[in-house]
């Protein structure tokens, strides 16, 4: 028996709820993948603040109505749907996905929105590759480190330098 219409609304709701946190949305095609390896699949993404849910186009289309972050998802809308709603580490969660298709080659990723922008796969793979927010707090770290030293060097060269000064006239001052 189908769900009802109670059923729908709530199926709508969560989808909603869990767009409004959402910062990337990409559908995966998940013809011909067993529970087991949906599991795998969350399972992989949750770490990364990632869900992966299994809707029908029809309820996806009527969640993202009125929402225009999320808008351009209606172009992609079609067959089996895996929407896979990330909230946290975006190339994280792209990465996670994209392990999971090298041991499964069952699915294939059909694109994403964010910022209300549609997304082709060639996108996703680019987000994926940037460095992760940990790796860019580690080099914003090295960088503002290596002024500090720099800078401590320069001062500390100061005084340095005026004894040095002070010392040569001295010895010029004896030897005359």
């Amino acid at each position: 028996m189908g769900k009802t219409l109670q059923d729908k609304k709530n199926a709508v709701a969560e989808i909603q709820q869990s767009l409004s946190t959402a910062q990337l949305m990409f559908i995966v095609n998940y013809s011909g993948l067993t529970v087991a390896e949906i599991s795998d699949l969350r399972n992989r993404l949750r770490p990364k603040g990632a869900v992966c849910t299994v809707s029908k186009n029809t309820l996806m289309n009527i969640a993202i109505q009125g929402d225009e972050r999320w808008q351009p998802v209606s172009e992609i809308l079609k067959g089996d749907s895996a929407f896979v709603i990330v909230q946290d580490d975006l190339g994280g969660a792209i990465k996670a996905y994209q392990e999971f298709q090298k041991v499964t080659k069952k699915t294939e990723m059909r694109g994403g929105v964010m910022e209300g922008k549609l997304l082709k796969e060639a996108d996703l793979k680019a987000i994926a590759d940037l460095p992760s927010k940990e790796q860019l707090i580690a080099q914003i770290a090295g960088a503002i480190n290596g002024v500090a030293t720099q800078l401590a060097v320069g001062i500390n060269e100061v005084p340095s330098g005026l004894a040095r000064a002070i010392q040569q006239i001295s010895e010029k001052e004896e030897a005359a």
